[in-house]
């Protein structure tokens, strides 16, 4: 099978990580594969070191001959951009294309957008939270709920180390995502203000950066149990020096940096937000809150850290639910959704 994927963002986030965890487990598998990149990106750099065709795009109204996809069965979009690249790439060559969405937020009206989905094949969610959107926009279109799979980091002791010394004798909190509104953080800082005088060895921590980043740092002003470190690129010797994830976010299309920690060892505190639901069965792979209650969240953290047993228990719950996340997995429900695709083509052109 060869399958073109496409994935125009200018950064290497949550949805370009995944989109590089799906190529290579299907390079494993014998696909072929042909990635349409933006050549500036990060996300190039990473999947140019694997055995793939690469197609240079910046924009979506480029790269588009017929050679692209000649030999392909379907193209895959995985982001905003890469939508209309698809779509154009339809209208002139007749390939026909699938969309993964990976935010639960609700759907563009506007004529382009109602244009490109209208013509994908098929749009995957990867939560009932974002299929749910997808079916309120899109009645008509076929749709699939296809989790991501998480990433694995590799971390380095001295640097791990050196993270608890600078915060020995706490109990490191992260939360580590960019600082935009729909996070949350400000959640966070409320849930530290409650937890100060009762529990001063609680260290919030915020790894990421955003534009909500000035507010937040007025917000925070004066108390010592937060600190801000900024975007990180080792997120694996951060989940190997602390102790809790906490994503307290108002909405989220699945929540992956939740998957990540479980990955690592680390037990979660989430919303019943999006698609975090999908992710944290309560009580059992996590504790899930309702957003926007920073008491609620102060007091979970509290339990995590005062409750061993109920830590263990925690981090046990999340091996077992990563299962459901393998990446195996994943690839064989991509390819399903692939032959649904192409018999469907098969079926029409006869």
């Amino acid at each position: 099978m060869h399958i073109c994927h496409v994935n125009l963002a200018s950064g290497l986030s949550g949805g370009e990580r995944q989109t590089l965890q799906l190529i290579k487990q299907q390079v494993k598998e014998g696909y072929r594969i042909t990635v349409v990149a933006n050549p500036k990106s990060p996300f190039f750099d990473e999947i140019k070191k694997l055995p793939v065709t690469l197609v240079l795009a910046s924009h979506f109204t480029l790269a588009h001959k017929k050679s692209v996809t000649d030999n392909c069965d379907l193209v895959h979009v995985h982001e905003g951009r890469a939508i209309y690249w698809a779509w154009l790439q339809k209208a002139l060559f007749n390939i026909p294309y699938i969309v993964t969405r990976r935010i639960d937020n609700p759907l563009k009206r506007k004529w382009l957008a109602v244009k490109a989905y209208s013509s994908a094949s098929a749009v995957v969610g990867l939560s009932r939270a974002i299929v749910a959107e997808i079916q309120k926009s899109y009645p008509q279109i076929t749709t699939y709920k296809i989790p991501s799979s998480p990433v694995s980091y590799l971390s380095d002791t001295s640097t791990v180390e050196q993270l608890k010394k600078r915060f020995s004798g706490k109990f490191k909190v992260i939360h580590a995502a960019n600082l935009l509104k729909h996070k949350g953080h400000e959640v966070g800082i409320e849930a530290a203000k409650l937890l100060e005088k009762m529990a001063p060895e609680i260290q919030l921590i915020f790894l990421g950066d955003g534009p909500q980043r000035e507010s937040l740092v007025k917000q925070a002003e004066g108390m010592s149990n937060v600190s801000f470190m900024g975007k990180q690129t080792n997120m694996g010797d951060w989940f190997t020096a602390t102790d809790l994830l906490i994503h307290p976010s108002h909405s989220e299309g699945l929540g992956s940096v939740i998957l990540e920690a479980m990955v690592a060892g680390l037990p979660v505190i989430g919303t019943n937000a999006g698609g975090i639901p999908d992710i944290i069965d309560d009580q059992q792979s996590g504790l899930l809150i309702e957003a926007n209650d920073a008491k609620q969240l102060a007091d979970a953290i509290l339990a995590v850290y005062q409750q061993p047993e109920l830590r263990k228990k925690l981090i046990a719950g999340g091996q077992v639910k990563l299962q459901q996340f393998d990446i195996v997995t994943t690839s064989i429900s991509y390819r399903e959704v692939y032959e649904n695709v192409i018999n469907k083509m098969i079926q029409v052109r006869k």
